[in-house]
């Protein structure tokens, strides 16, 4: 299986960006996807996740700002990010997961600044 996310970039703070991640080689819809972030030094963190019947869950700091959903037909999960902040920036990775098969995506860049 492959997951190719993109969508990232710069934003000023306040703003918003949609990340795009798209599943390849997988039954998409078995799958629940989740969105990951890491900066350097730190460990990769759960944003938010969608289970295969469609069911979120956010971390704490995101709650409200950042929405999870997913296109079935598509193969395909985004994150919605709203209100950004410069806490926000990070690399952000998919990562698509059923039982001990885990899939990753390569990442994408979020850059929070004026």
């Amino acid at each position: 299986g492959q997951l190719v996310e993109s969508g990232g970039g710069l934003v000023q703070p306040g703003g918003s960006l949609t990340l795009t991640c798209t599943a390849s080689g997988i039954v998409f819809n078995a799958y629940p996807m989740s969105w990951y972030r890491q900066t350097p030094g730190k460990q990769r963190e759960l944003v938010a996740g969608i289970s295969s019947a469609g069911s979120t869950n956010y971390a704490v700091s995101v709650q409200g700002r950042f929405t999870i959903s997913r296109d079935n037909a598509k193969n395909t999960v985004y994150l919605q990010m709203n209100s950004l902040k410069p806490e926000d920036a990070a690399v952000y990775y998919c990562k698509a997961q059923r039982g001990s098969t885990a899939y990753w995506g390569q990442g994408t860049q979020v850059t929070v600044s004026s």
